[in-house]
């Protein structure tokens, strides 16, 4: 697109841009042609940039009655092999819960942007984390899952945000983006890449019969056995997507005896405790997932082979540590720091938690 919201500012050949905005900028380049969102801070720009923006690219926006409306809408267009989107932070998230379902046990390609705030209830409109487990373990009802994608950046944002597309086509299934308060609502340069967008047969999609056979897409399964072969297929499809698409970014991976592990905003704080760590000549390394799920599970076992200890950095009472105790099959021990409520961990603070460590 040529045109961006006012106030946005032209950088060399990058655009100066809130992170709610590069997302939506980035999905309308993906493909997207279908949004239906509900107002809720921390993520409203993204619905307000769709409004404007998505009828220009010549799609459809919506904004719905409700979350449970938008999300059902989401189901409708995704059914007709439209690039479907929908946005909403963390209570509204959970309003959209049974939808995610629905849209998993029907294989229906769409993505689920989920910029966090504080919890638990309606919270505060602060940054938060604590939606990790509803995000990787399956908020709604069923054995399902969601490709879990934790941009750090805008520049990532954008970029990642592409990529659900491609992904949830690829495998037909809900992508979730989750994303925190900060970033949606702080300003980086970003570059716009052109969009992949694979080119894939939907042969599944509902566009009247036109003289072949009816096409159904239903997740109501009454007979045991049958509804059995359905759960056993989909995690089949899940275990290749676990094989096939862990993501993280690993600093100082051969000498590190301190790991931190942080997603999301948490993890540019941790950046920073590494790189000033380092200049002192401690051996202070990261590991950053990018796929929340699939959890990059080998690259953890990797570095439990000679990391010492693992700190977790969340802005959240403790979720994340679960699966990093998982992945390295607790062969060392997994520390944790976090803050909630909205409260960010200074580096100061972290760097007082590495020295408690260290004894």
């Amino acid at each position: 697109m040529a045109t961006y919201a006012v106030g946005v500012v032209i950088v060399a050949k990058k655009v100066l841009m809130c992170g709610n905005e590069a997302l939506a900028e980035a999905a309308i380049r993906a493909g997207c042609r279908f949004y239906a969102g509900y107002p809720i801070t921390p993520q409203n720009e993204i619905p307000a940039y769709m409004s404007k923006h998505m009828p220009e690219a010549g799609g459809v926006f919506i904004q719905s009655e409700s979350e449970l409306a938008a999300i059902n809408m989401v189901f409708g267009s995704s059914l007709t092999g439209t690039r479907a989107m929908t946005s909403s932070s963390s209570p509204g998230i959970s309003l959209k819960q049974e939808g995610i379902s629905y849209l998993a046990a029907c294989e229906l390609p769409s993505i689920i942007v989920n910029i966090m705030r504080g919890g638990p209830g309606l919270g505060n409109i602060g940054p938060g984390q604590s939606d990790y487990f509803q995000a990787v373990k399956g908020g709604g009802h069923g054995d399902y899952h969601m490709i879990v994608i934790a941009p750090a950046s805008c520049q990532e944002i954008s970029d990642l945000t592409m990529l659900s597309f491609d992904l949830a086509d690829k495998y037909r299934m809900p992508v979730m983006i989750l994303g925190d308060g900060i970033l949606g609502q702080m300003m980086e340069p970003v570059e716009f890449k052109d969009g992949t967008k694979l080119e894939i047969k939907k042969d599944w999609i509902l566009d009247g019969c036109k003289g072949r056979k009816p096409r159904v897409i239903k997740s109501l399964i009454l007979k045991e056995a049958e509804l059995e072969e359905f759960n056993l297929k989909l995690q089949k499809k899940y275990n290749q997507i676990k094989n096939e698409e862990q993501r993280c970014e690993v600093l100082y991976r051969d000498d590190s005896e301190i790991m931190l592990v942080a997603y999301g905003t948490p993890s540019r704080i941790c950046r920073s405790v590494v790189e000033n760590l380092r200049k002192k000549g401690k051996k202070v390394g990261m590991i950053r997932p990018i796929t929340l799920w699939p959890f990059p599970e080998r690259e953890f076992k990797k570095l439990a082979k000679n990391v010492k200890s693992f700190l977790v950095v969340e802005m959240s009472c403790g979720q994340m540590i679960e699966d990093v105790k998982l992945a390295i099959d607790c062969a060392r021990p997994v520390h944790f720091y976090g803050r909630t409520g909205g409260e960010i961990s200074s580096e100061d603070e972290i760097i007082k938690e590495i020295e408690n460590i260290n004894g």
